[in-house]
């Protein structure tokens, strides 16, 4: 089994909501990105308790639990590690748009729920550099760009300025390339 597989079931047996985000997101859409780690992403904070992983340490994997102070955007991150797997990195997030990611995730069979194209472009508008900005221009010229789009633009008055101001000049970009 392998460490994502582990810490997925592990994130289920606590009752903990969770989402595939990143590249691996990326990848179910088809759009290739390689990264070294696998994204999680929940805004549940009983993960930052390392109390919780014991069971995993215990098996040799590496714990790694940081949670953010109050001028992180995020509320932390855990890192789970293994020799000859890859890392997977669960970010905690500290906003209810976050917490409505994770619940509109989509179940993909054997892996964990992946959130929806639409709150993927979310959360890269969120981290907002010059690699997530890329990536939702990607992710708009998927076929069903104008219905994701669409979604972005029902969460996005609710959201930072900064985010708004990306959305707009990656989305006006991406509309004239569109063919």
């Amino acid at each position: 089994m392998t460490l994502l597989a582990r810490v997925v079931e592990h994130l289920t047996a606590h009752a903990i909501p969770h989402a595939l985000i990143g590249a691996a997101a990326l990848a179910v859409r088809g759009i290739a990105r390689s990264t070294f780690d696998i994204d999680l992403l929940t805004t549940d904070r009983r993960v930052l308790d390392a109390n919780l992983w014991t069971p995993l340490a215990r098996t040799g994997g590496a714990i790694d639990c940081r949670r953010g102070d109050a001028d992180d955007p995020l509320a932390g991150v855990v890192r789970v590690s293994e020799p000859g797997q890859r890392p997977v990195d669960l970010i905690v997030g500290r906003h209810a748009w976050q917490a409505r990611a994770v619940s509109r995730a989509l179940g993909t069979g054997d892996g964990p729920p992946v959130v929806t194209a639409a709150d993927l472009i979310l959360l890269k508008l969120y981290a907002g550099g010059t690699q997530d900005l890329w990536d939702v221009r990607e992710l708009l010229q998927q076929p069903d760009a104008e219905a994701v789009a669409a979604d972005v633009e029902a969460d996005l008055a609710t959201l930072s300025r900064s985010m708004r101001e990306s959305w707009l000049q990656v989305h006006v970009r991406s509309s004239r390339a569109r063919p």
